[in-house]
């Protein structure tokens, strides 16, 4: 069965500017998990001051872990520096992401910080992280994987380099591939997949496809027929990258259930529950849904 990766209350919500409330924000969730999801990024510990949409990480947590007391589902945040993995922990989060890209332009831009030092942050979070939660489970994000915003094109050297660091010398358990502005088509995934693949399994990689271009479906083709099972999506394709002007959403969850079970793969969510679970997010961002399965879906 493929894993789905379900990154709508986190990285779908993160950038807006109207705040979500946080009962709202748990009854998306909750609604995400009545449609079969059981691998939910759910918040970022990130600082109140610089992302004021997810400032409510820990009473979000609190009314999560009343709700669902024992997993799956599994919940997920991600956790930016030391700072934030104070904050998280206590929360009882025994499931984090970490960050950082291929390029050190958009780390720069994004974080104020090169690619090589924000690994040297990362490396700090996860060593602390497993002290305090042993099972914990830690994934990492590599952005701009295929091109930057700001340094355009970047050499599969460079994604490859950054992920088997996060693999051979910090330990993550699975690293995230993220096609930041969604230019990629399939030969770059094929191509990018002969890079990784030569230091990391195919089984400790997931693959983030924005749809900004349409092309978010065939990359997921090609990473199936490249034998991978992990794919991260966003409920109604909410999100997108802040700092990648006129970069669009990330791959709607919809869409990506749809493709997988018209094509004989199991998912085990109900897409028409799905498609319902992002309306009252919509209703309060006063935005209609766009997705084209979840449109789909809606109608019947």
């Amino acid at each position: 069965m493929v894993r789905i990766v379900e990154v709508g209350p986190r990285d779908g919500l993160q950038n807006e500017a109207l705040p979500i409330t946080t009962p709202v924000k748990a009854a998306f969730v909750a609604a995400l998990v009545g449609a079969g999801l059981k691998e939910i990024e759910v918040s970022s510990f990130v600082s109140p001051k610089w992302v004021p949409q997810l400032g409510d990480a820990v009473e979000l947590f609190e009314m999560l872990r009343v709700q669902f007391p024992v997993e799956p589902p599994y919940f997920s945040a991600l956790v930016p520096n030391e700072k934030g993995l104070e904050r998280a922990i206590p929360s009882g989060v025994k499931r984090i992401a970490v960050f950082t890209a291929a390029s050190d332009q958009f780390t720069q831009k994004n974080i104020n910080m090169g690619v090589d030092e924000s690994l040297d942050v990362i490396a700090t979070v996860v060593d602390a992280f497993r002290k305090a939660v042993p099972d914990g489970f830690v994934r990492g994000y590599v952005s701009t994987a295929f091109e930057c915003p700001c340094a355009g094109k970047v050499p599969y050297a460079d994604t490859a380099r950054v992920a088997g660091i996060l693999h051979k010398k910090i330990g993550v358990d699975e690293i995230s591939l993220g096609d930041t502005i969604g230019v990629a088509v399939p030969a770059e995934v094929a191509e990018l997949h002969d890079y990784v693949t030569a230091d990391i399994p195919k089984k400790k990689i997931a693959w983030h496809f924005h749809d900004t271009r349409g092309t978010a479906i065939a990359n997921v083709a090609k990473a199936l027929d490249l034998g991978y099972e992990v794919f991260d999506s966003s409920a109604a394709g909410l999100g997108g990258c802040p700092y990648a002007p006129g970069a669009g959403g990330n791959l709607a969850t919809e869409d990506l259930v749809y493709f997988l079970e018209r094509s004989g793969i199991a998912t085990g969510v109900d897409l028409a529950k799905l498609a319902r679970a992002s309306l009252p997010v919509l209703e309060a961002l006063g935005r209609r849904p766009a997705a084209r399965s979840q449109l789909a879906a809606l109608a019947e």
